[in-house]
């Protein structure tokens, strides 16, 4: 059976457990053979945990830190717009068709 393999055809290797993650002093060079852990993060335990009592409120400080970023553009743009739209009815108006020239054909 050369490679490690077994008479199922599984393959088997032998690894060496080097430590906990962050410390691969610990482990001490020994075979990690048949070492199995199993974790589950705080965030896949409770998930939702003081949203309702932190969450609105870390919303509302975060988006107060980000007003002097937002607004300011769109008070600009819908100004620029409010001002086409009345240039352009000026335009296609009589008085500005006379004003620029543009007579009836």
């Amino acid at each position: 059976m050369a490679g490690g393999s077994s008479s199922n055809g599984a393959r088997h290797k032998t690894t060496w457990h080097i430590g906990n993650w962050g410390n691969p002093y610990e482990g001490g060079g020994q075979p990690g053979k048949g070492l199995i852990t199993y974790a589950l993060s705080a965030n896949r335990q409770r998930p939702f945990a003081g949203f309702f009592t932190k969450g609105v409120w870390n919303t509302v400080r975060r988006g107060r830190n980000q007003i002097l970023y937002v607004v300011p553009p769109f008070i600009v743009a819908y100004s620029t717009m409010q001002w086409a739209i009345e240039r352009n009815e000026y335009l296609n108006s009589k008085a500005g068709r006379a004003e620029f020239g543009e007579g009836e054909e």
